[in-house]
């Protein structure tokens, strides 16, 4: 049941305790004695909301780096990733298999901003080895959800 309350509120965070008891057949009770574990054992970490910021009045940039890192001994990525997390630009790290071996998610106001980040606080630290900025020019969909949306033409065809 834990997977099936975690599967409906990670669509939609805002679903109350009364709507999952009627959405799996459990009582109220059930639910929030489920989710309050789930908080405890720190599977639910939050619920942030998903904005559009493109719809908004403030300019926002965001940028996947990709960073090459020296393991520390003992630690791995771990103590590094840690480090990187704690900036408040960073938005998501991740570990990585492939060319490189961690993703970092940042934003910022702007491509300067972003430079800024990477040259003063990113890769002057002692076990970055290299780093590679991309921009994201567009975003299309965002945590499983669209963000933008094609308009139907529901206009009727009238053929002569």
């Amino acid at each position: 049941m834990r997977e099936k309350i975690l599967a409906a509120i990670d669509k939609n965070s805002k679903l109350s305790a009364e709507d999952l008891a009627i959405m799996l057949g459990l009582s109220v009770e059930e639910v929030k004695s489920i989710i309050k574990q789930l908080e405890d054992e720190h599977i639910i970490c939050g619920y942030p909301t998903l904005i559009n910021w493109d719809k908004v009045e403030c300019e926002r940039v965001t940028a996947l780096i990709e960073v090459k890192v020296t393991p520390q001994r003992g630690l791995g990525f771990d103590k590094i990733a840690e480090r990187i997390y704690k900036f408040d630009e960073v938005q998501s790290v991740y570990l990585m298999s492939g060319g490189f071996d961690l993703t970092v998610i940042i934003e910022g106001r702007t491509m300067r901003e972003v430079a800024n980040f990477v040259s003063v606080k990113l890769a002057p630290m002692e076990a970055i080895l290299s780093t590679a900025t991309h921009f994201v020019l567009k975003k299309y969909k965002e945590n499983g959800l669209p963000l933008v949306h094609t308009h139907k033409d529901e206009r009727m065809l009238i053929s002569p």
